[in-house]
């Protein structure tokens, strides 16, 4: 099987070193995640996966953010086994394949069509499996999915802070006015965190941008009435097996600076 060549820049790149970093996990002695498909993605990829900027222990907390993410996810949709799944700048997450939900799960995967297309050589089909090429913005995909009344669950990880403002606070409007209820669990970073992204060496090295910062759970809860925050987590409160050496003393370190603690955050919201 041929190798498969990819020509990704800026904001799309940045998938293939989260990508690595969960391969990488993988095959550490000990996964967090264990990601096997992620292995055998960057073994038909044709590209030096070193540039990224990834190390093991970057991929630590890789692997452990997409497991927290599942955790939520997976909570969710044991409560909902009939819910349609949006998964939001998918990239090359295995997610739907990690949490192989039941066929009465109706699962979506958005991002960009040309990751959408190295997607389908990449992995495989499966029943309740829709891929959508198409930027998340450009809100007409919403049509190809059916608001029937069913609870929604909507995945955006490691996205809304690449997104314009306006573009992301719409999409989050159309989501709520299309659906009957769900959640919306995703990362978000602060004005702060945003700064600090210069200190990131694998989005400095995609020369990715972002633009969209989230200082609390106010800034969302704006974009339209029928939200309310169920959880908001600090990065530096993450519990759990898994955690990179000496993570805790460093949280308790960096949260007695001023907004730390907002600068990187899990947030879940329900409407």
């Amino acid at each position: 099987m041929a190798a498969e060549k990819v020509h990704l820049t800026k904001e799309k790149a940045t998938l293939l070193a989260t990508l690595y970093g969960r391969a990488l996990d993988a095959r550490s002695p000990e996964p967090i995640l264990g990601d096997d498909m992620a292995v055998q993605a960057i073994e038909r990829i044709d590209h030096d996966f070193t540039e990224t900027g990834i190390t093991r222990r970057s991929a630590a907390s890789v692997a452990f953010r997409a497991r927290f993410m599942d955790e939520w996810a997976t909570g969710f949709l044991a409560a909902h086994p009939d819910a349609v799944v949006l998964h939001l700048g998918c990239g090359l997450d295995t997610r739907v394949h990690r949490l192989d939900p039941p066929p009465t799960v109706d699962w979506y995967d958005v991002d960009y069509p040309d990751v959408v297309e190295l997607r389908r050589r990449l992995f495989p089909q499966r029943p309740g499996y829709t891929m959508i090429g198409s930027s998340v913005t450009d809100l007409a995909w919403l049509d190809q999915v059916p608001g029937d009344g069913r609870q929604v669950l909507v995945i955006a990880e490691g996205l809304f802070y690449y997104l314009d403002e306006a573009g992301g606070r719409e999409l989050v409007r159309r989501i709520v006015d299309r659906f009957a209820g769900g959640q919306l669990v995703f990362d978000a970073l602060s004005r702060l965190g945003l700064r600090l992204q210069v200190l990131n060496t694998p989005v400095r090295r995609a020369k990715a941008r972002m633009h969209w910062a989230v200082d609390g759970p106010e800034h969302l809860l704006s974009i339209h009435p029928k939200l309310r925050c169920v959880t908001m987590l600090s990065a530096l409160d993450l519990t759990g097996p898994g955690l990179p050496p000496g993570f805790r003393a460093a949280a308790r370190l960096m949260k007695l600076v001023p907004g730390m603690a907002r600068a990187a955050a899990f947030y879940r919201l329900e409407f």
